[in-house]
C-alpha cells in the first residue's frame, strides 16, 4: 500500500517532536524574557540529543542549519555539525514488504542477489547492495515508510525551532532560509527527481575524468525506491588521513571539478557537503553519490559570484554592491556591505592569491568560524540582513567544499583553478547550455 500524506500521522509526528522540543524552547524563553542564566553549550547539546532520539526530516534540516554560516550561534552550529544522519536500518522482514509494495510481490525474482543487510542507513532512507540479473551490481536506495507525512509535520516544527533562536539572536531573518531548506527537503522524497538529478550530473561531468556519477536503472526504480550502478570505493575521510600530500592533492582537485564544472559551466550545483555523499577510488578519482539535494542557479546569479571575486580583487565597491544585488539582497548600508565583503573575502581569499597554499592559513577549528563571528557581530549591530533563497545553498556549498579541503590539508594553486574555469565565461551560453542539459535530463524546475 502506498505510503499517505495524512492528518493522522502528521499528528503524530507533531507530538513526538513537540515533545522533544518544548522543554528545550521553555529554556530558551525563560533565560530571555525571565532572566534566567542559560548555558548555552549544554542546551546545545541537550537540542542535539533530542534531535538524534527523534532521527527522520528534522534531523536533517538540523545537519543543514549547522553548515549555514550564522544561522545559529556556533554553540548550537558545533552540536548540531555532529550529529550522525545513520538512523537504525529496517530489519529484513520490513524491507521484504517496503520493496514487494515498489516492486511487486516478485521483487526478488529480479535479483540475482540482494543484500539482507543495509549498507547504509540514513534520515530518510537506508541502501542494499544487490546484483541485478545482468551481473551488474547495484545499490538499492529505499525510502523509509511514511517520509511524507514526517517531512510536512518537520517542517512546521522547523518554524519554530527557528523562531526560537530569532528571539534569541535577531541578526538573521531565516525567512528565506526556511523556504529553501522546505523546497530541497521536498524534493529529496522524489527518487524519479533524484534520477534526473543523476541524469544531469552524467552528462555536465562526462569529460570529467575525475569524478565518476552512478547510472540510473529505470526498470527497478520507482518515486521511493531508486536502483542505481554500486560504485566502489573507501570513505572520503579514510582516503584524507591516509593519503601522501600528492594524493591528497589530486583527491582536492578532483573535488574542486565536481563541484564547480557543473556551476561555472551549467548553474548547477551540489547543495549537500556531507562527506558521506562521496567516497575515493584506488586511483584517486572521486564518486559522487547522492543527488537529492541539487540547486539550479539562473544564469545571472553565477556572473554575480564572478563579479564579486573581481570586486574583492579591484577593490571596486560598485561592482560588489551589484553582485549582491544580482544574488537578491536588497536595501543593503554601505556599512552592511562591508561587513558582508569580509566574510566574503574570506571566502574568496584562497581565490585571490596566484600560489600553492592551504584552503586557510590562519585561525583553527570550523572553516571561517573566528570570522563568521565577527561579520555576525557586526551584522547584529547594524540591524541584521534577509539572506535570499538562491544565496543560501550557494555560501553552505563554499562552506562545506571549504571544509573538505580543509580536512585533506590540500596545498594547491585554487586562482589558477578557478581562473581555468571562468575565463571564457558567458552569461548567454551558459543559459542556453542549463536550458538543453535540464531538457536531456529530464529536470524540471520549481
Amino acid at each position: 500500500m502506498p505510503d499517505r500524506n495524512d492528518l493522522t500521522r502528521r499528528v503524530r509526528r507533531y507530538a513526538q517532536v513537540s515533545t522533544a522540543m518544548g522543554g528545550l524552547a521553555a529554556r530558551l524563553a525563560g533565560s530571555r524574557y525571565l532572566g534566567l542564566k542559560l548555558d548555552r553549550p549544554r542546551h546545545a547539546a541537550d537540542l542535539k540529543a533530542s534531535l538524534g532520539a527523534i532521527k527522520g526530516p528534522l534531523m536533517k534540516v538540523a545537519q543543514l542549519l549547522a553548515t549555514l554560516p550564522d544561522a545559529l550561534p556556533h554553540e548550537y552550529a558545533d552540536e548540531l555539525a555532529t550529529l550522525q544522519s545513520n538512523a537504525p536500518p529496517m530489519g529484513w522482514p520490513f524491507v521484504k514488504r517496503r520493496m514487494a509494495s515498489e516492486l511487486g510481490e516478485d521483487w526478488q525474482a529480479k535479483f540475482k542477489i540482494f543484500s539482507r543487510e543495509a549498507a547504509h542507513a540514513a534520515s530518510l532512507g537506508q541502501v542494499h547492495r544487490a546484483i541485478g540479473l545482468d551481473g551488474a551490481e547495484l545499490a538499492c536506495k529505499l525510502q523509509y515508510p511514511d517520509m511524507d507525512s514526517a517531512v510536512e509535520a518537520d517542517l512546521q516544527q522547523l518554524k519554530i525551532v527557528m523562531a526560537i533562536f530569532e528571539r534569541y539572536d535577531r541578526s538573521i531573518d531565516t525567512g528565506e532560509i526556511q523556504k529553501e531548506l522546505a523546497a530541497r527537503l521536498r524534493e529529496e522524497l522524489d527518487y524519479r527527481r533524484e534520477a534526473a538529478h543523476m541524469r544531469l550530473f552524467g552528462a555536465m561531468l562526462k569529460d570529467e575524468h575525475g569524478v565518476r556519477v552512478p547510472e540510473y536503472v529505470a526498470k527497478l526504480s520507482t518515486r521511493r525506491l531508486l536502483t542505481m550502478t554500486w560504485l566502489e570505493g573507501r570513505s572520503f575521510v579514510e582516503a584524507a588521513a591516509e593519503g601522501s600530500l600528492s594524493v591528497r592533492n589530486q583527491i582536492a582537485r578532483n573535488m574542486f571539478r565536481a563541484w564547480y564544472v557543473p556551476f561555472y559551466y551549467y548553474g548547477v550545483i551540489h547543495g549537500d557537503p556531507h562527506l558521506g555523499n562521496y567516497t575515493v577510488r584506488s586511483d584517486h578519482t572521486i564518486n559522487l553519490l547522492d543527488y537529492g539535494c541539487i540547486r539550479v542557479f539562473p544564469a545571472p546569479f553565477v556572473r554575480g559570484v564572478i563579479d564579486l571575486y573581481h570586486a574583492l580583487d579591484r577593490g571596486d565597491e560598485e561592482l560588489a554592491i551589484s553582485a549582491y544585488e544580482t544574488w537578491g539582497f536588497k536595501g543593503l548600508s554601505r556599512e552592511m556591505i562591508a561587513a558582508l565583503n569580509r566574510w566574503a573575502h574570506y571566502v574568496y581569499e584562497p581565490l585571490l592569491e596566484n600560489r600553492e597554499r592551504r584552503i586557510q592559513e590562519h585561525g583553527s577549528g570550523a572553516y571561517g568560524r573566528e570570522v563568521a563571528e565577527t561579520v555576525h557581530a557586526d551584522i547584529r549591530r547594524l540591524g541584521g540582513v534577509k539572506p535570499p533563497r538562491e544565496f543560501v545553498f550557494m555560501d553552505r556549498a563554499a562552506v562545506g567544499l571549504g571544509s573538505v579541503f580543509l580536512r585533506l590539508k590540500a596545498e594547491i594553486n585554487w586562482h589558477r583553478m578557478f581562473h581555468d574555469l571562468i575565463a571564457d565565461f558567458d552569461e548567454k551560453a551558459l543559459a542556453k547550455r542549463q536550458k538543453q542539459a535540464l531538457a536531456a535530463a529530464g529536470v524540471k524546475l520549481e
